[in-house]
């Protein structure tokens, strides 16, 4: 590092003013940070006009064109310079910048990408003539009559030529295409009544990445349709419908089931008036919703819309508005929370569909597959008795065979691992979600037979969710006893650190962690939960801090807890290896159907699978 000496005299700095392209430079910086960045805004501006339909033509990623097409409200002769301008916009008119109901407000987009690439518009308003303007490198031409039916055509060549620094900071034209790909399915999730196509012309291709057409229907058909497209299908099968509002904050959109989980956030979308948005606060709030379910290395996959008053919210918090800052932050985390594990309770014992058909992709036959064996349908019960009478030896015929022609009905046929009990067919409820109970299989799996398919139960895994559910009421009920210490820890913190935990004393204290303040800076802690036994109170509430930090809030007392709760009921629960009768196994069933959350375990792994007897009958060929 250069040392200055301070004593020598230096020339005095001159204070500059910044000529209009260099500002606009500056701000390009801070609002187009890849060719995805200028998409963004561009396609925002389109719904802004409301546009029925936006087209997106990009090619070598975005670096060599960038053309954006719609057939919203256009622009006349006049507003064309002015929307060249800086800070001139036709979406608020200044005298309040929190009551914002567009995409864009900050009149900075069209002239950072023109101070930094080759810029032209084209657009054309009901009722007038079409005209075009051109800017490259900062510099605007005069405008030209142009030839175009309706609405805008935003075209942007050769990005960052005027700063060619910035052009080796991009990546390879696949990543840049990947984001600008991601930017559109994001804007195409907010806005299901519009429709959006993406096409690569690299090369001179005309290639379609991502189509959709506008949806119909109402607020949920119309965003479960757009979802299934996006996502794909399988979300919106195994995904609960969110629907909930708190003080004039609504929260809808949909949340996978726990047995949906995926191995990275990427599938969390999150959106706050229609704008995407990844916010701290918001992930934080899935992340504690879904904290009983999953374990931490599994996301859950959510899309979720939040609509609040625009004077509730802040998106002026960064030039990209990624990133949003709420005037009550603990109500939208506790709505999303609250919802969340609302219908994760209503969903009950459901698990997703995405287990059956991987166990249905294990049980099929490795190799080369003979001939297709076609076979009649499958026999009625009358028929499957008449065969059985007809194949019946005759009378006094089995005394006379010898014993290897009869059917073994020893241990060698029938293994303990698979012990199958008679059970009688009167009072059996087959027409129970989870069926009757049939057999033991391995002294853990529960096969149990349903009214068009069967179910394999992890006994260990179902009854591990059941005890655990049941612990938890037990503690929401009686409340969490707490271990008084002999002598108080006395921690140091800081006068700030120490504010924060004292804030939320009352909410600790429901976990069983009593604290006070004792002098500046210094907390006093009188006792802990009595079920965590000796715990390291500095260390414990140094996490608590950290998680403060990181989140907004703070859930690592209560996750300690039920981690006990579920190590307790994990020995609490029924072995592997114990045999169960029959009135067991039907009673573990009952019990799993009017337990919320008994779908998965406590990891988030299924704790059953359910196969459809046509998807039994495909296995050998049947249909």
């Amino acid at each position: 590092m250069t040392q200055v000496d301070r004593k020598i005299s230096h020339q005095k700095p001159v204070i500059r003013q910044l000529d209009e392209t260099a500002i606009n430079r500056i701000a390009a910086g801070e609002v187009v940070e890849r060719p995805a960045s200028a998409v963004k805004e561009l396609v925002e501006n389109s719904i802004d006009s409301g546009a029925y339909r936006i087209v997106v033509e990009v090619a070598n990623g975005g670096k060599s064109l960038i053309r954006v097409t719609d057939d919203g409200c256009g622009m006349g002769p006049d507003d064309l310079p002015l929307a060249l301008s800086r800070h001139a916009t036709s979406k608020i008119d200044g005298s309040d910048l929190l009551n914002i109901h567009s995409f864009g407000f900050r009149g900075e987009a069209l002239p950072s990408l023109g101070s930094v690439g080759r810029l032209s518009i084209t657009s054309r308003a009901e009722g007038e003539e079409a005209y075009s303007i051109t800017v490259s490198g900062g510099k605007t031409s005069e405008i030209r009559p142009a030839a175009l039916s309706r609405g805008t055509v935003v075209e942007l060549r050769d990005l960052f030529y005027a700063t060619p620094a910035r052009l080796k900071f991009l990546r390879t034209d696949r990543s840049e295409m990947q984001a600008i790909s991601d930017v559109v399915k994001r804007l195409a999730m907010a806005e299901p009544t519009i429709g959006f196509t993406l096409r690569d012309m690299t090369d001179g291709a005309d290639r379609i990445t991502f189509r959709t057409e506008p949806e119909t229907g109402d607020l949920f058909e119309a965003l479960a349709t757009r979802l299934g497209r996006i996502i794909g299908r399988e979300f919106i099968e195994n995904a609960l419908k969110i629907d909930a509002e708190r003080e004039g904050i609504r929260l809808v959109g949909y949340a996978a089931l726990p047995t949906y989980s995926r191995g990275s956030s990427t599938t969390q979308f999150l959106f706050v008036n229609g704008r995407p948005v990844r916010d701290k606060l918001l992930h934080g709030a899935l992340r504690g919703a879904y904290a009983d379910f999953l374990s931490r290395d599994r996301h859950p996959a959510v899309a979720l819309f939040i609509d609040c008053p625009p004077v509730e919210v802040d998106v002026n918090v960064h030039p990209a508005k990624a990133e949003v800052r709420f005037r009550e932050p603990g109500l939208v985390r506790g709505l999303i929370v609250s919802a969340l594990r609302h219908a994760l309770a209503e969903a009950g014992h459901r698990a997703s569909t995405t287990v059956a058909s991987a166990t249905l992709g294990a049980m099929r036959p490795e190799g080369s597959t003979p001939g297709r064996v076609y076979q009649m349908d499958r026999p009625t019960q009358a028929g499957l008795r008449n065969a059985a009478a007809w194949q019946a030896p005759a009378p006094g015929l089995s005394e006379q065979m010898p014993q290897s022609y009869l059917p073994e009905q020893s241990q060698s046929f029938a293994p303990t691992s698979a012990r199958v009990d008679v059970i009688e067919e009167e009072g059996i409820a087959t027409d129970a979600p989870l069926g009757a109970a049939r057999a033991h299989l391995h002294e853990n799996y529960i096969l149990a037979q349903t009214r068009d398919g069967m179910v394999i139960v992890d006994a260990h895994a179902a009854h591990e969710r059941l005890v655990y559910e049941k612990l938890k009421r037990q503690m929401a009920e009686n409340g969490v006893a707490e271990q008084a210490l002999l002598i108080p820890d006395i921690i140091t913190l800081g006068e700030n650190d120490a504010a924060r935990l004292l804030d939320m004393a009352e909410e600790l204290s429901r976990f069983g962690l009593s604290i006070e303040p004792f002098g500046p800076g210094t907390i006093a802690v009188r006792a802990t939960p009595a079920i965590l036994g000796a715990v390291n109170a500095e260390a414990m509430l140094q996490d608590i801090l950290d998680e403060l930090d990181d989140l907004g809030e703070s859930l690592t007392l209560q996750a300690r807890i039920e981690a006990i709760l579920s190590r307790v009921a994990c020995h609490g629960s029924v072995r592997t290896g114990r045999r169960m009768k029959a009135e067991e196994m039907n009673a573990l069933l009952r019990e799993m159907e009017a337990t919320p959350h008994s779908g998965q375990c406590n990891h988030g792994r299924p704790t059953y699978v359910e196969l459809k007897l046509s998807d039994i009958e495909r296995l050998f060929g049947r249909t």
